[in-house]
């Protein structure tokens, strides 16, 4: 399988902001499966409701899966569907830079990864990691450039990997790669939903250097699925070569009636 290169980030000018030119060294990280703004069972259509519980947590860098770019029929079904993609509506105002990964096509539309940056997105690719034949699924990377006039890098990589065993260690694998052809000195934030119910990911991701923050904090990742009341631990946040503090669930309302995964938040310290 082959990895593409990357391609830069080009955004309209009307949409840039202006960084804050102090440097900047510590920055929180929020992951979440929008379950394409849908409520568990898709019973009700709640992206509005799901983007104001994102901007509470005043979080710097947003990482989301399962996230419509285009759909053909919903507009006509849903008053509030925006006229825009759903990772642009969610970034709004706050996330001046966002990148997506398309993984799935489908005849109405598609969906897949996207990531929301407060700092400059300078370059991304999505890595197609779909098995032939089955799910669709990506990885996100994007590099982030930290203001601060020294051009500090960090890769942030969004993923949402398959609900097969053996599919997810083929992903795996993949992933690996991606990080040996990384700088062993470059800062790395790894993050989604691994799907990962046996526990698998963290033993073959150990080698690359990556560090699952819950189970750095607490002994084992987060239980995360189903929202309201989780048991599965499918949602991660791994880094490498920075430091995580004060990792969060947030399965309390809001949340745990805005997706069937709960979100998880995390201060990063370079």
């Amino acid at each position: 399988m082959s990895i593409p290169e990357f391609t830069e980030t080009t955004r309209d000018p009307t949409q840039e902001r202006t960084q804050d030119l102090d440097r900047i060294n510590r920055f929180t990280v929020l992951t979440v499966n929008t379950h394409k703004g849908f409520t568990a069972l898709n019973r009700r259509f709640i992206l509005p409701e799901l983007r104001e519980a994102v901007r509470s947590v005043s979080a710097d860098v947003v990482f989301l899966q399962e996230v419509h770019g285009t759909h053909e029929h919903h507009p006509q079904r849903y008053s509030n569907w925006p006229s825009m993609p759903q990772y642009e509506f969610l970034a709004d105002s706050l996330w001046p830079q966002f990148a997506y990964g398309r993984n799935a096509v489908y005849p109405a539309g598609d969906h897949g990864n996207a990531l929301l940056s407060k700092f400059q997105i300078i370059r991304h690719d999505n890595l197609d990691v779909s098995i032939s034949g089955h799910e669709s699924r990506g990885m996100l990377h994007s590099v982030l450039r930290l203001p601060g006039g020294d051009e500090r890098e960090i890769h942030a990589i969004c993923v949402h990997l398959g609900l097969r065993e053996g599919h997810r260690v083929e992903q795996l694998k993949l992933l690996c790669q991606r990080l040996s052809e990384l700088p062993p000195e470059a800062p790395v934030i790894v993050a989604g939903d691994f799907n990962d119910w046996r526990g698998k990911a963290s033993e073959l991701l150990e080698p690359s250097g990556l560090r699952e923050v819950f189970a750095e904090q607490w002994g084992k990742p987060a239980r995360s699925f189903p929202a309201r009341l989780p048991v599965l631990r499918l949602d991660r946040i791994y880094v490498r070569n920075l430091k995580a503090r004060h990792p969060k669930v947030l399965n309390v309302r809001p949340w745990s009636h805005l997706s069937d995964h709960a979100p998880l938040s995390v201060e990063i310290e370079l």
